[in-house]
C-alpha cells in the first residue's frame, strides 16, 4: 500500500462503551485478513501521562517497552493485536499542549499568537499522523477518549474533521459508537439519544461513516433502518455490538456484522481474504470449555476497582485457558489482613498473588498474606511490591530482622532490605522518572525461573518501580536460602526471588502481566495457575 489509512473511533452518549474493545476488535479483524494495523488512543485530560494518577482514578497504568506510561485501553490493543505499542500509541491533552508550549518558549511560532486553531490541532494532526508516516502499517485506528460534545474532546474532534478533509476521499473514515438504551417500562430499544450524538458530530464537522450501537437486546432490521435514514449511514453501516460474555467474542461478533468488510469498503481497500481466526478461536474455545477450576486470591490495596489490575486479571484468563481452567480470581483488600484472620481469608485458595501498588498502606496485610504462603505450602506469586514484600518477610521472619523493611514504608528502619535507588534519591519530579519500559534479566540455569522461560538465558520484562532489592544484604538473604534466580547482567541489580522446598514461590520486580497476550500468555501466569491446579488435585 503507498498511503495509509486512518479510522477514527468516536463515542456518544456516555462513556465506558467500549471503545477501546471495538477499536481492538476491528482491528484484529484487518490483522487477521493481512492488513499490518496498530491501535492509538488520544486522551482528553491534562495530565501528560497517566503515570502520576491513583488507579482509583483512571485503572492501571499500562507500562509499553519504551518505558511510556500510558492508558490501559493500550493492553487491550496488545493483548489482542500480539503487536508491541509505544509511546507514540498514547497522547493525552496535557502531553500536546506541553510540547506546544515548550515550541512557544523556543520561538518556533515566529511571535505568531499561538491558538488552539491551529497550532493545538496541528500538534494533533501531527501525531495522529506520526505512527502512519513511519511506513510499517497500512491502517491506523486512533481511539479518541471521552465523548462527543465534552469540551476536552472538541480540539481532538475538530483535528479529526480537519485530517478527513486534508487525506481526501477513501483514505479514512469516522466509527461512532453509542448506546441504545433499553426501557423496561415501555419495552423497547430507544434511537433518540444516538440520533442527538451524530447530531451533536455533525455540528462539529464530521459526518459518522459507520455507527457501532452498544446494546443489551438485539437490533430489529426496523431499528437499524430507522437508525440509518436519521443518522445519514447506509443501511450496512449500523453494526450491533450486543452484551458479549466475555470480550474476546467481540472480534467475532464484529465479524458476524460484518465491520472489517464496511470498512474496508469505505476505504476503497480489498478483503484480501477470510479473517485467519483459527488460534483465536481456539483460545476462545478452551476458555469457555475448562476441565479445571482454581481459587487464586489476589492481594492488593486497590481491589474496589477491578481495573487497577486489569493486565493480570487478563492474564490470568490467557493462563486459565492454556491450562483449561478456569480462575476464580478473588479479591483480598491487603489492608484487613493481619495474623488473627489471614487463616480465614486465605486458607481455601489454591493459590495467591500478592499485586503490585505504592504506598504504605495494606503493607503489613501483604507481609502477613506472604508468611501464610510460605510456611502452609500455598503457590505463591508476587509481583514488583509483592515481590519486595515477599523479601521483607524472609528477613523478618527467617532471618529474625524483626524490624526489617521497606524505605519506602520506613526511611529509619535498621534493615533496609528494600531501599530507593541511588539514581532516583534526588528526583523532585514524580511523573515518568520511574524504572520504566523493557530491562534484561539474566537467568541462572537449574532454577524455576529458567524452567519457566523454557531455560532462555536472558529476558527482556517492563518495569515500574523506584524501590530495589537492597544489595547490600543480598549474602546474608541468599546464604539464608532465598535465592536470587534473576538478576539484571547490567546493573546487578536482583530482578526475581524464589524458594526452593515449595510448591510454587517465586517474586519478580517486574510486571509480567503487561506482556501477556492470547497469542502469548505469559509463561509466570501460566506455570502459577498450573502449579494452583496440582495443589487443588493433590
Amino acid at each position: 500500500m503507498n498511503q495509509t489509512k486512518y479510522i477514527f473511533v468516536t463515542g456518544g452518549v456516555t462513556s465506558s462503551l467500549g471503545k477501546g474493545i471495538i477499536a481492538a476488535s476491528l482491528a484484529k479483524l484487518l490483522q487477521a485478513r493481512g492488513y499490518r494495523t496498530t491501535i492509538q488512543k488520544f486522551d482528553p485530560y491534562i495530565n501528560v501521562d497517566p503515570g502520576t494518577l491513583n488507579p482509583y482514578e483512571h485503572g492501571e497504568c499500562y507500562v509499553t517497552d519504551d518505558g511510556a506510561e500510558t492508558d490501559l485501553d493500550l493492553g487491550h490493543y496488545e493483548r489482542f493485536l500480539n503487536v508491541p505499542t509505544s509511546q507514540a500509541n498514547n497522547v493525552t491533552t496535557g502531553r500536546v499542549y506541553l510540547s506546544v508550549i515548550e515550541k512557544e518558549r523556543r520561538g518556533e511560532f515566529l511571535g505568531k499568537t499561538v491558538q488552539v486553531v491551529p497550532h493545538i490541532t496541528n500538534e494533533i494532526k501531527e501525531r495522529m499522523q506520526l505512527l502512519g508516516n513511519n511506513g510499517e502499517f497500512d491502517i491506523v485506528i486512533t481511539e479518541i477518549g471521552g465523548t462527543v460534545g465534552d469540551i476536552e474532546s472538541l480540539p481532538y474532534i475538530e483535528s479529526v474533521r480537519q485530517l478527513v478533509y486534508d487525506l481526501g476521499e477513501n483514505n479514512s473514515i469516522v466509527v461512532h459508537l453509542t448506546l441504545v438504551p433499553y426501557l423496561a417500562a415501555a419495552g423497547e430499544l430507544k434511537t433518540k439519544p444516538t440520533q442527538h450524538s451524530v447530531k451533536t458530530l455533525m455540528e462539529s464537522g464530521i459526518k459518522a461513516d459507520i455507527l457501532v450501537c452498544r446494546t443489551e437486546h438485539e437490533l430489529s432490521a426496523d431499528l437499524r433502518q430507522k437508525l440509518a435514514a436519521f443518522c445519514n449511514v447506509k443501511r450496512e453501516a449500523v453494526i450491533q455490538s450486543i452484551d458479549a460474555s466475555t470480550i474476546y467474542d467481540v472480534p467475532n461478533l464484529m465479524l458476524e456484522e460484518g465491520l472489517d468488510k464496511v470498512a474496508l469498503k469505505k476505504l476503497d481497500l480489498p478483503e484480501l481474504n477470510t479473517p485467519d481466526l483459527v488460534q483465536w478461536n481456539e483460545f476462545l474455545y478452551k476458555l469457555k470449555n475448562p476441565k479445571h477450576t482454581v481459587n487464586i486470591g489476589l492481594v492488593g490495596k486497590y481491589v474496589e476497582l477491578q481495573d487497577s489490575y486489569k493486565s493480570i486479571l487478563e492474564a490470568f484468563i490467557h493462563a486459565g485457558a492454556t491450562n483449561e481452567t478456569k480462575v476464580n480470581v478473588i479479591s483480598v483488600h491487603s489492608e484487613y489482613i493481619d495474623k488473627d484472620n489471614v487463616a480465614d481469608k486465605l486458607g481455601k485458595l489454591d493459590g495467591i498473588l500478592v499485586a503490585p501498588g505504592f504506598g504504605g498502606r495494606g503493607i503489613e496485610g501483604k507481609i502477613e498474606t506472604v508468611r501464610y504462603a510460605r510456611e502452609n505450602g500455598i503457590p505463591f506469586f508476587g509481583i514488583c511490591l509483592g515481590m519486595q514484600m515477599a523479601v521483607i518477610e524472609y528477613a523478618r521472619n527467617v532471618l529474625g530482622w524483626t524490624e526489617a523493611n521497606s524505605t519506602e514504608m520506613n526511611e529509619h528502619t535498621p534493615y533496609p532490605v528494600i531501599n530507593i535507588m541511588e539514581e532516583q534519591k534526588n528526583i523532585i519530579n514524580k511523573g515518568g522518572t520511574m524504572r520504566l519500559g523493557a530491562w534484561k534479566c539474566a537467568l541462572t540455569p537449574g532454577t524455576l525461573a529458567s524452567e519457566i522461560y523454557h531455560g532462555q538465558p536472558e529476558i527482556k520484562e517492563r518495569h515500574r518501580h523506584r524501590y530495589e532489592f537492597n544489595g547490600a544484604y543480598f549474602n546474608e538473604l541468599t546464604g539464608a536460602g532465598l535465592k536470587a534466580s534473576g538478576v539484571n547482567p547490567d546493573t546487578g541489580l536482583v530482578e526475581v526471588i524464589e524458594l526452593n522446598n515449595h510448591p510454587f514461590f517465586i517474586g519478580v520486580q517486574y510486571h509480567p502481566e503487561y506482556k501477556s497476550t492470547v497469542a502469548n500468555p505469559h509463561p509466570l501466569f501460566v506455570s502459577f495457575v498450573k502449579a494452583a491446579v496440582q495443589k487443588k488435585n493433590a
